[in-house]
């Protein structure tokens, strides 16, 4: 399922996040995924800004993965707090963020994001 650029893609099942991560590994963009959950408080007050960078950066894939959703995917990646951002190029972790930190996600976005966020 492929959604427009500038979008954060909304993960429901392992299969579309596999497929997701298959195909910007493939294509050598960074993924910048949000682990979330709909109980979290600071997930919903920084939710805003992750789909703003979504339409700053469209050459980056952008997903957003719900904890309770899709617990094997947030083991997988050691997820143990919400949220939690990680930035992964080529299928390899270039950092993590943990918790709603809005300065070091835009920071960390614009660093292995490439190229420049567009207005």
């Amino acid at each position: 399922m492929a959604a427009e650029k500038g979008q954060v893609i909304a993960c429901h099942t392992k299969e579309e996040f596999d497929n997701q991560m298959k195909a910007a590994e493939e294509a050598k963009t960074l993924v910048v995924i949000d682990f979330t959950a709909s109980w979290c408080g600071p997930c919903r007050i920084i939710a805003p800004v992750f789909a703003e960078l979504a339409k700053s950066y469209p050459h980056v894939v952008f997903l957003k993965v719900d904890v309770d959703e899709l617990k094997e995917v947030a083991v997988e990646y050691k997820v143990e707090a919400m949220p939690t951002f990680l930035l992964i190029k080529e299928g390899k972790e270039v950092h993590k963020i943990v918790g709603a930190r809005k300065d070091d996600l835009l920071a960390k976005v614009a660093e292995h994001g490439g190229g420049t966020a567009s207005a």
